[in-house]
């Protein structure tokens, strides 16, 4: 046999040098949008709450989170995590959200993601049922419930912080678009969602409009930061910022959904799944148009043809709005687990993107 070739099959571990960073992750997706969930390696944030990790981590190690979701370790359109402390003793631990353009608030996704790593990895003591778990994420607490059935994860809901409307039916300008009729509410993290029925685009939520979705979506974006003063949180100035744009179908879908959504959120990322935060203002928005109630259940499909589920718990003042606390429910899968290097000689080792 070829000597190089035995080489290969016998010599498989690398002696990384002591000036390169490993860090360790493990990949997952809940209904194709990807969850990169960094485990170790990754340097100490400093802070005494998810909200001032995520300042830190801004301020210290942004090169780390373009190193990770960027090419050529992630792509344009990658998604991650850090794992943290909670914010005090009856949380189980907090979470640190990163993307292409910077650190979202939510993430409804990544919670179901990573309530289901959490049974699978044995980090919480698991039983047959719904096993509860508080997640402290910028936006707040999240509790969400990973269901295990014959010890598998089935399934994973969360209840999302209170979600609210600010304004219904606004229209906006929008160059190339003309006027652009949108919604505009909170789950986590603020959207304009544009019903499609409710304008008029060349366009539909099928793959094969990604590029034109991935274009409208952030033009669409940028004019409503420009001109709404009204992206404002209650009670954190971190929080007050349009996260995206989420497109709409109302239309039953030929699976039988009762609705489709697609997202472009960050530096225009087309979000694979149904969006969990944006499931959660969605909940707002048609409970204040008296669209679902209690009980109810509205099935929300994705550009993948993944599917959420979508209803409403509970009501609260939450300031000056009238807030609800939506439930979504989903599903997730590990896709992999790396080792990471950053070898500190290599030009491009905090990554670039090319779209």
């Amino acid at each position: 046999m070829n000597k190089t070739y035995q080489n290969i099959q016998s010599k498989t571990k690398f002696n990384v040098p002591n000036d390169w960073l490993q860090i360790k992750t493990i990949d997952m997706h809940t209904g194709g949008e990807p969850l990169r969930v960094i485990i170790d390696g990754f340097p100490e944030l400093k802070g005494n709450s998810v909200l001032e990790y995520r300042r830190y981590c801004k301020e210290h190690y942004d090169h780390l989170r373009t190193a990770l979701m960027f090419e050529p370790r992630g792509h344009a359109d990658m998604y991650g995590c850090i794992l943290l402390p909670p914010n005090d003793i009856e949380g189980d631990f907090g979470i640190l959200f990163l993307h292409n353009e910077g650190y979202s608030t939510m993430c409804g996704h990544a919670i179901i993601a990573i309530s289901t790593l959490a049974v699978q990895m044995n980090w919480i003591d698991a039983k047959e049922g719904d096993n509860m778990i508080k997640i402290d994420a910028p936006c707040g607490r999240i509790t969400s419930y990973a269901h295990v059935k014959h010890g598998k994860v089935t399934g994973v809901r969360f209840h999302c912080v209170p979600s609210f409307v600010v304004g219904l039916d606004r229209t906006i300008e929008v160059e190339g678009l003309g006027k652009i009729t949108y919604d505009l509410a909170y789950g986590g993290a603020f959207y304009a969602y544009v019903d499609m029925a409710k304008n008029t685009f060349d366009f539909n939520l099928d793959e094969n409009s990604y590029r034109k979705l991935i274009d409208n979506g952030m033009k669409i974006k940028h004019a409503v930061m420009k001109a709404d003063k009204e992206i404002q949180h209650p009670f954190e100035s971190d929080l007050s910022f349009l996260y995206g744009t989420i497109f709409i179908d109302n239309n039953k879908q030929p699976s039988g959904a009762d609705s489709k959504n697609v997202c472009i959120f960050a530096e225009g990322e087309v979000d694979r799944c149904p969006t969990g935060s944006g499931v959660s203002g969605r909940m707002a928005i048609h409970k204040a148009r008296k669209e679902i109630d209690y009980g109810k259940t509205m099935t929300i499909e994705s550009i993948t043809g993944s599917k959420f589920k979508g209803s409403i718990i509970s009501e609260e003042d939450y300031g000056s709005f009238k807030a609800v606390i939506p439930q979504v429910e989903g599903t997730a899968h590990i896709t992999g687990m790396q080792t990471f290097v950053i070898d500190t000689n290599d030009p491009m080792k905090d990554g670039f993107i090319l779209r």
